[in-house]
């Protein structure tokens, strides 16, 4: 008894020691740590979690703990793969069959390399194993599915209760048979034993009987909870916030040809009502708006053989190519105001277009014999100007077709359901392009490519006007034609027939020709007539690189003015000819030809205009620009006026003027629109290197040699750029590499003296370039800028060093194109383009590839490579000594300030010196002369050697230079290399503050180039083998050391004044050391972290808006801890061991706490704690966790989001672990799982601040009961306060005792700053190292904590079971109608997040920042796993099948969580067994069992839960039968509760442990009245709350419990199996009784008759006795049976009087139900009390406030008061007779007077 006592102050003593006393107690002495385990004794705490520790030098300690000889999985673990980066040469994939690039022979420059850029392997440096990180491999719903496949159902009995019951009349019908009164008398035994032995047992547990010993029991359970569980729980849990998923990354998209949305037109015939002569068709695309053709012409030909035969002395052979009659356009820019032009051209003939086009509108096929002769005539006159004017055309006909119409007409296909799936799904940036693509075009109104084909029949043609033939003219045309009234249609029409096809082009036609007439893949057979794709000429800019060669030429003649030329030049045609030479033999055959003629051919013709001396022209000619184009080709124009008369003496063509165009001068291509004279004679030699408007002496112009000829040319090509400083900048390297000086460009001759200064005045100029052709050709433009870096050119044998002004270019280059595309942008604010570029294009110049900077003979990489420093004149800057200039933690970042700053960790840190690259170390072990530091030419010990480090000159040579000699050749060139990764982190460092500010705004660019050119030039000097500390020279690591610092500054002192820069230069550091850690020294790149974390911490000390500089952090190390080999860079095998001299032992926190024996044991605490040791091994996890554990400190108000980032991050990683094959091996996932134990100390410590479940539910969190309970039970009936709370479902409650198992009481639960989210993600990591974590470092760590310590553990457990209860089917269905209004709203905000002014990153943010830390928190994404709004935002319902997945999904999450609290709790028994304290311990964790048997859980984990509960009852029955009688009485609820499970195995279960409670009770002390008593309590209670509670099944419960009695041989020869069957004989009819009084609520007489009966059945309960007999009392009272609730009160006091004789002997009192027989014989029921029941005293039973003497007082006036209103004065008096000598000894006059009154 003693004892008891003793613990339960214990117990009331630790609960009121409330978890924030006990953190200031400890903080005072352990600085600003937030884990509950670091204060324990002997924790070596010698740095605060604020700060960062050193790590260890990773490379050393691999080297000083080789791996286990032996392979496999854990030996995997250990070391990054030898083949983990991997260069991979991929051929590039070309579209077409024939590769379309030029000969090699006589390729100049421009074309030489654009051949290299556009036919050369992408060449990539592939981490190998970088899929398997969490940046590349995002845990998605779809992946969660797949690993969700062939789950098990769990049972739960809430959907068998909700889905299998069985009709309602069933139901009734059975309870009517059970519990029939005519079949037996009223109120005898033997109907309930009738029905009790006519009843079906469960199945019985096996070997259940069998004396077994407990470990054994433990091994059997342990294996049997092990089987069929599934390895990853995270797989049923929902997948993280891609909201917060910063360091997501995406391969980039291959670099490809563009296209817009493309439609297929197929010409299927033209028939006209007379066929008379051939008819030609042009098609072409117009923007009317835009007021530009935006195609080329397609030429084609639907005449019949008969009419093309009249035209074969003309075309002797058609190439397949030009009879295609269907084409494919493109349209990049989708508008409602694109018509397709159809022009019919026929032949030449003498006559204008009117009279030509006559016949054709008045005569109809139907008139065919009416008009027999005149279209016989007009045959044979088609047929002689076929013969003679076959080569020539005339305009004839034209209509349009308005291409919105045919969209809207044949509506937009509805897209079915996959289709919208697949629009959702993409990378980010896919969904980013087509929303904005939508948006662009007014929401799909003009979408091209998702219409129903349409088959038109274009009946009305227009005839052509001879003086209208302009495209201005056209325009007016088309924009009449949209006119309702249009002039148009007031004209009479050429009718024809022409059907065409328009519809959505295929992903994949066969069968196409490109613009080039080059085959595209698949071209099954060649024979097949082609469909030719069109060339676009997008109506607006296009920023998209040209990765495909491409050098076309397209001439529009326009117009021609020969008014004033003398002669006869009426029908005047132009020749054009592209002239290779001066000879007339020299036209090349570049020109492509039209339909039904020659592929290619030397010469075209405009069509004629009949008597017309200025005629217009709506010709094109399409060229073939050749690959070697020089001063010398030009464009020949000839016009020949043509003689349409039939006289056989005229002459067919009479050339009658001469102009040209020289297409190349000074470098460049001369396009655009020309005004050019005509000479009316031929033109003199050498005439190709002039233009027409020079004037040649003896020539004769046309009037006076003015622009009478109007042209345009234009050009697509991939080789001349158009522009004119990217045409200088490409003309002067070529001249430098040729080095063919001296060269013309314009009016200034460049020669070697002068082409430095004009060189680096062309690459300063290249940001002056157009946008378009700037981005057209930005792999030349940076390919041949990092050429000029790394291979820098000689001149005059001096090198020119143009690193600098190249990378200021670079730099500006890279934001102009930033801020004009901001629309190609992923999360990371980085241009889809330029990332692309990086990823395939660029490369180390290859020594084959690039003779053009090398000298005769260049040596290769693979070469003995002797680095040396070249300086020039100039020097480094003296601004850049800088150990007087602190500017690298300086917010202004030109070097040559020099501010004050207080951060003297960081000055220590680099040494005061930035760029000094004798002390720009970080970690000190890398220290000069320090144990890892690197091998250095001149020791920098002397102030000398630091001076001469300091004044390096910024131009030296960071690089390796091959010895040449100038000897060697004439022209000395450039055989020194620079390495590009070297020169971009030089300049960086050196450069001044605009350039900075430059490079800064898109750091992620030069960092990603740095980290692909470091990674080619390992693989190309073979170093991927060498140790990583020799892979780079010093002074390069030196300069990546003041980069990061610099870099770091900027971040911290402008994270408050431009937020969207920091953000993306947060992001782009920590991406850039998430490189650096697969290349460089690892211990290395540790450091550069370290710095990173000095300088925020720092900063974060004075900082107003800490929480944004927490945030950047908590990116910054989530994005380092995405990297694929993160396990093995935290050193998951290592063994902790303590500091070499540990600090003293610091007095333990609690009384219990004891200090680590050996040091096995300080090993282990520091495993679980943020130890130093922990912290310097595992020096990332280390970081993250101490990120977790700091942002979680209660103190810190207002960090939801904070909150939110840092469990979240958590949570991805293990989700990611848990899908990592790598990691599937258990004894691997468990060296995992070690690296976040800590985590479980942090979670215990934050466990006031998680969300408490319990307070959602039905039950009242483990707070047993508060004071509105009491006063609500006192005040609601005349139940008593025990039956209430029993009848509640609550363990018998004790209100001067506490459990030391409930949170601490707060005042509205002021720190539950977590919200229901987070705490449930935080829940569900703390139980994924419990499942993984081994289970023998668990344990000892258990043994190791105080008591204090595990019940916060057991709480933990218990607050983890009420998170994870299973919410049912209807949760899921009800949720599901609630998710359309979510998802529609976070919609919309996605769409404004892209498409407005705040990046997406930044809306997330605010998002996050709205919500409060307290408010709401329900409604924010809580139970994704069953809203899912991410994944679903299209979807309105889940179908069925999605709902039952759900609800499956939710069942075994449910059930793995509980099993792995089931697992735990074992440990902690095993851990408890031989501690001295283990009552406590042992009493919370039956309540946690209890907790996890009241909430709504699956058979599966039942039958595990039912086997560990026995297990504990077996080894210490005393905790139920010696203590309180609340857990006890807690137990038999919930066995008796689950014994009515409509389940089977789980009744089986619970019977079997209910049989075993009373078995043992027994055992103890012959009798098991404290189990009979608390059963028969939680029965009553049970039946009269639960509703869907089943007698059936609880009979059959009884029936077994029976049955296993009969079957114990081992208690035969004792009164249990009698006692059993008497207990359950009394429950089965209490059973009975309470369920027919349900039914009998309006039946007053059997109503009470039963309650008689019931209140009988509790004579082995006193306080449920009472309870009935009052009730009893009331129900009389209310009918005004006052004589009968008078007896049932008279027989309350006699029971109470019973009780009260019992505990004392007071001779005023009662001695019993004797006393009051003369009021009533019956009354002598009273005493049959069975003789097990124990003294009440022991038993803690009449525990009932009317089990006193002032209750016995109350009772017997009630029922004296009850006669009086009956008047039965008689027994007033005897009643009287009993109270009066109670009176008399207390001295009451009063009521004595009362009572003589």
């Amino acid at each position: 008894m003693a004892t008891s006592t003793e613990r339960r102050a214990f117990a009331q003593k630790i609960n009121r020691t409330v978890a924030a006393e006990v953190r200031k107690q400890v903080s005072s002495q352990y600085s600003s740590s937030p884990q509950l385990s670091k204060k324990r004794s002997g924790s070596h705490q010698l740095v605060p979690l604020s700060e960062v520790v050193e790590p260890v030098d990773f490379e050393e300690y691999l080297t000083t703990h080789p791996p286990a000889p032996e392979p496999g999985p854990l030996r995997e673990l250990l070391e990054f793969p030898a083949d983990d980066i991997e260069i991979v040469y991929e051929p590039r994939e070309c579209r077409t069959v024939e590769p379309g690039v030029p000969d090699e022979m006589g390729m100049d420059p421009r074309v030489r390399d654009s051949v290299q850029i556009y036919t050369e392997d992408w060449i990539i440096v592939h981490r190998k194993y970088q899929k398997l990180s969490t940046a590349f491999n995002p845990n998605t719903l779809e992946k969660q599915r797949e690993r969700q496949r062939g789950l098990s159902k769990q049972i739960f009995e809430s959907d068998e209760v909700v889905y299998d019951r069985t009709s309602q009349d069933e139901q009734d019908e059975l309870k009517r048979r059970s519990v029939s009164l005519d079949d037996t008398p009223r109120g005898s035994w033997a109907s309930s034993i009738f029905d009790l032995k006519n009843s079906t047992a469960d199945l019985l547990l096996p070997s259940l009987l069998e004396r077994t010993a407990p470990e054994e029991v433990d091994r059997r359970n342990g294996e049997q909870r092990k089987e069929n569980r599934h390895r990853e729980v995270l797989a049923f849990f929902p997948p993280p916030d891609e909201d917060e998923a910063i360091e997501r990354c995406t391969i980039p998209e291959v670099p490809k040809e563009h296209f817009g949305q493309r439609i297929l037109v197929k010409c299927l015939s033209l028939k006209f009502e007379i066929e008379i002569e051939p008819i030609f068709g042009v098609l072409a695309l117009y923007d009317v708006k835009e007021k530009k053709k935006i195609s080329e012409n397609f030429y084609f030909d639907l005449n019949s053989d008969q009419m093309k035969g009249l035209l074969r002395s003309h075309i002797p052979h058609a190439a397949i190519s030009t009879m295609a009659r269907s084409t494919i356009f493109s349209i990049t820019y989708p508008s409602p105001d694109i018509f397709l032009v159809i022009k019919l051209e026929k032949v030449l003939q003498q006559g204008d277009i009117g009279e030509c086009a006559e016949p054709y509108m008045v005569m109809k096929e139907s008139d065919s014999t009416k008009h027999k002769e005149k279209v016989e005539k007009l045959k044979n006159q088609a047929e002689q100007f076929c013969n003679k004017l076959g080569k020539f055309r005339m305009p004839f006909a034209w209509t349009a077709i308005h291409l919105m119409n045919i969209v809207s007409s044949a509506g937009s296909l509805e897209r079915d359901s996959s289709d919208s799936e697949s629009e959702r799904k993409g990378t980010w940036t896919d969904r980013k392009k087509r929303t904005l693509e939508r948006m662009s075009i007014g929401e799909d109104a003009c979408n091209y490519t998702n219409f129903r084909p349409a088959t038109l029949t274009v009946t009305n043609f227009f005839k052509q006007e001879g003086d209208r033939l302009s495209d201005e003219d056209l325009y007016k045309f088309l924009a009449d034609m949209r006119r309702p009234s249009s002039v148009l249609r007031r004209l009479r029409p050429v009718t024809a027939q022409l059907k065409i096809d328009i519809s959505p082009a295929p992903e994949s036609p066969h069968y196409c020709l490109s613009p080039e007439l080059l085959h595209v893949k698949p071209y099954p057979d060649p024979r097949v007539r082609p469909t030719k794709e069109i060339l676009e000429f997008p109506a607006r800019e296009v920023y998209v690189p040209y990765t495909a060669y491409r050098n076309l030429l397209y001439v529009y003649p326009q117009s021609l003015n020969f008014s004033s030329r003398q002669g006869s030049v009426r029908n005047i045609t132009v020749k054009v000819q592209f002239m290779a030479g001066e000879d007339p033999n020299t036209a090349m055959p570049v020109i492509f030809g039209k339909s039904s003629c020659a592929e290619f051919s030397k010469e075209a013709y405009s069509a004629v205009v009949y008597h017309n001396k200025s005629p217009e022209f709506y010709e094109e000619v399409k060229m073939k620009i050749p690959a070697n184009l020089t001063d010398n080709h030009h464009l020949l124009f000839t016009f020949y006026h043509i003689s349409c008369q039939q006289k056989p003496s005229a002459s067919l063509e009479t050339p009658v003027g001469y102009t040209w165009i020289p297409l190349m001068q000074h470098g460049r291509l001369r396009t655009g629109p020309f005004s050019l004279p005509v000479s009316v004679d031929k033109p003199p030699p050498s005439y190709s290197v002039l233009t027409p408007d020079v004037q040649l002496p003896g020539m004769k112009w046309v009037d006076n040699h003015k622009g009478v000829f109007n042209v345009e040319v234009l050009a697509a090509s991939s080789v001349h750029t158009q522009d004119q400083f990217l045409d200088k900048f490409f003309t002067l390297v070529h001249v430098l590499e040729e080095y063919s000086f001296p060269f013309r460009l314009k009016d200034v001759i460049i020669s070697e003296n002068n082409v430095e200064t004009e060189l680096k005045a062309s690459i300063t100029n290249l940001r002056s370039a157009r946008m378009e052709p700037l981005l057209r050709f930005v792999h030349h433009v940076l390919n041949k800028l990092i050429l000029l870096i790394v291979r820098p050119p000689v001149i005059n044998g001096q090198i020119v060093n143009l690193g600098r002004v190249a990378f200021e270019v670079m730099a500006q280059l890279v934001n102009q194109i930033h801020r004009n595309l901001e629309g190609t942008q992923d999360q990371h604010g980085r241009n889809s383009l330029l990332v692309s570029y990086i990823y395939y294009m660029f490369h180390l110049p290859d020594t084959d590839h690039c003779p053009q900077f090398s000298g005769p003979s260049n040596p290769s990489y693979a070469g003995p490579i002797q680095y040396a420093t070249l300086s020039r004149a100039t020097a480094r800057p003296t601004s850049l000594n800088l150990s007087r200039s602190k500017s690298i933690s300086n917010s202004n970042p030109d070097l040559a300030t020099t501010p004050a700053t207080p951060d003297d960790e960081v000055t220590k840190i680099m040494g005061c010196k930035g760029i000094d690259r004798s002390h720009s170390w970080v970690n000190s072990a890398y220290a000069p002369g320090g144990p890892k530091a690197v091998l250095r030419r001149n020791h920098p010990n002397s102030s000398c050697d630091l001076k001469q480090a300091i004044e390096r000159s910024p131009n030296r040579m960071s690089s390796y230079m091959e010895g040449f000699n100038h000897s060697q050749h004439s022209h000395p060139r450039f055989s020194t290399k620079k390495l590009l990764h070297e020169e971009l982190a030089l300049q960086w460092v050196v450069s001044n503050t605009n350039v900075r500010e430059a490079a800064l705004q898109q750091a992620w660019f030069f960092f990603q180039l740095m980290v692909k050119s470091m990674g080619h030039h390992l693989h190309l000097s073979d170093k991927f083998e060498a140790l990583r500390k020799m892979r780079f020279p010093e002074r390069f690591v030196d300069d990546v050391t003041a980069l990061a610092s610099m870099i770091t500054s900027d971040i911290v002192s402008r994270f408050q004044k431009d937020i969207e820069l920091v953000e993306r230069l947060n992001t782009s550091l920590a991406f850039f050391l998430n490189d650096l850690l697969s290349l460089m020294d690892r211990g290395y790149v540790f450091s550069l972290i370290r710095m990173y974390y000095k300088q925020v911490s720092n900063k974060l000390q004075n900082s107003q808006n800490p929480n944004a500089l927490i945030a950047l952090r908590l990116d910054f190390i989530r994005i380092i801890c995405s990297h694929e080999h993160y396990i093995t860079l935290n050193l998951p095998c290592s063994t902790l061991s303590p500091p070499a001299s540990p600090s003293p032992s610091v007095s333990s926190a609690t009384s219990q706490s004891s200090g680590f024996s050996t040091l096995q044991d300080q090993k282990i605490a520091n495993m679980f704690e943020m130890s130093v040791p922990f912290r310097q091994q595992h020096f990332l996890v280390g970081l993250l966790l101490t990120e977790l554990a700091l942002i979680l400190e209660p103190d810190v108000e207002g960090l939801f989001f904070l909150h939110k980032k840092a469990i979240g991050a958590v949570h991805n990683l293990m989700c990611s672990h848990d899908a990592d094959p790598r990691y599937a091996d258990c004894e691997v996932k468990a060296h995992v799982a070690k690296l976040y134990l800590p985590l479980i100390g942090i979670v215990m410590d934050t466990l006031p601040q998680l969300y408490d479940f319990a307070e959602n539910g039905n039950q009242k969190g483990r707070l047993t009961a508060s004071a509105m309970d009491e006063m609500d039970a006192e005040n609601s009936s005349m139940i008593s306060q025990t039956i209430a709370m029993a009848i509640a479902g609550s363990p018998v409650p004790h209100p001067n005792r506490s459990s030391p198992f409930q949170l601490p009481v707060m005042p509205s639960r002021q720190y539950s700053t977590l919200s229901a989210e987070s705490s449930r993600i935080l829940l569900i990591c703390f139980l994924w190292v419990l499942k993984n974590a081994d289970e023998d470092i668990l344990q000892k760590w258990f043994t190791d904590l105080s008591v204090f310590q595990l019940n916060r553990l057991l709480d933990l457990l218990y607050l983890c079971i009420s998170c994870f209860e299973y919410k049912g089917k209807k949760s899921f269905e009800r949720i599901n109608s609630l998710t359309f209004k979510k998802s529609q709203d976070m919609k919309a905000r996605l769409e404004e997040a892209i498409l407005g002014t705040v990046g997406a990153r930044q809306e997330m943010v605010r998002r996050s920042r709205e919500r409060s830390p307290y408010g709401n928190q329900e409604n924010v994404r809580w139970r994704k796993n069953i809203t899912h709004w991410k994944q679903n935002a299209d979807k309105v319902d889940k179908t069925k099948a999605e709902l039952e997945h759900d609800t499956l999904v939710d069942g075994n999450l449910v059930t793995e969580a509980n099993l792995i609290v089931l697992d735990v709790l074992e440990i902690i028994v095993q851990t408890v067994m031989v501690s001295e304290s283990k009552e406590s311990v042992l009493s919370g964790v039956l309540k946690v069992i209890l907790h996890a048997m009241a909430s709504n859980q699956s058979a599966h984990f039942l039958q595990h839960c039912f086997a560990t509960q026995r297990a504990l009852v077996f080894k210490f029955p005393e905790m139920l039968f010696e203590e309180d009688t609340e857990l006890c009485a807690d137990l038999c609820l919930r066995l008796l509760r689950h014994c009515s499970s409509s389940v089977g195995t789980i009744r089986a279960h619970a019977s079997a442990s209910l049989y075993l409670l009373m078995r043992q009770n027994f055992e103890i002390g012959n009798n098991f009245a404290r189990v009979k008593m608390q059963v028969t309590m939680s029965l009553s209670s049970l039946v009269g709350t639960s509703q869907n509670f089943n007698e059936e099944y609880l009979r059959r419960s009884l029936k077994t419990i029976l049955t296993y009695a009969e079957e114990d041989l081992e208690l035969r020869e004792t009164t249990f199996a009698e006692q059993v069957q008497d207990l359950v004989f009394n429950l089965h009819m209490i059973l009975t009784d309470t369920v027919k009084m349900k039914e009998h609520q309006e039946d007053p007489e059997m109503l009470m008759d039963l309650m008689y009966r019931i209140a009988k059945g509790y004579q082995t309960s006193p306080d449920l006795r009472l309870t009935w007999l009052q009730n009893m009392a009331g129900k009389h009272s209310e009918r005004a049976n006052h004589a009968e609730a008078a007896q049932c009160l008279v027989h309350s006091a006699a029971l109470v009087a019973e009780y009260l004789n019992m505990l004392e002997d007071c001779r005023y009192l009662p001695v019993g139900c004797v006393s009051f027989q003369n009021i009533s014989s019956n009354v002598l029921e009273e005493s049959a009390v069975s003789d097990d029941v124990l003294s009440p005293d022991e038993e803690g039973i009449c525990a009932g406030k009317y089990f006193t003497e002032a209750g016995l007082v109350g009772l017997l006036e009630q029922a004296a008061a009850s006669f009086t209103m009956a008047g039965m004065y008689e027994a007033v008096n005897e009643v009287y007779k009993i109270l009066i000598p109670i009176h008399e000894a207390n001295r009451d006059s009063k009521k004595l007077a009362t009572l003589e009154t």
